[in-house]
């Protein structure tokens, strides 16, 4: 991953409905979610759905699939790691980093 690609991440990112829709693709994994099921948990219509769902795409947040007359949504995990992998290059400076692991969440 270069600069130019993760601004392009980080503009997807910079709008609340897109960081929320991303958010539950990434919550489903690779089950996946549809247009509609998105728009009925978000409560967005479906044409501005369409439009977030387009820009995530370009950014390669997520990746849709065709399952009979249905788009199945999932998250990009290659492209997630690229970006995790961008941000901390270098992290500490090359010296073996002190800070504490982040602790997963507890299950509810």
């Amino acid at each position: 991953m270069n600069n130019t690609d993760a601004i392009n991440v980080f503009l997807a990112l910079g709008q609340e409905t897109r960081v929320n829709t991303f958010r539950l693709i990434v919550q489903r994994g690779d089950v996946g979610l549809t247009p509609s099921e998105i728009s009925e948990k978000l409560g967005i219509p479906n044409g501005t759905l369409s439009f977030h769902l387009k820009e995530l795409l370009h950014a390669k947040l997520i990746l849709v699939e065709r399952h009979g007359r249905n788009l199945i949504y999932r998250p990009a995990a290659d492209q997630i790691d690229k970006l995790n992998n961008f941000l901390l290059d270098n992290c500490c400076g090359v010296k073996p980093c002190t800070t504490p692991a982040r602790k997963k969440k507890e299950a509810c």
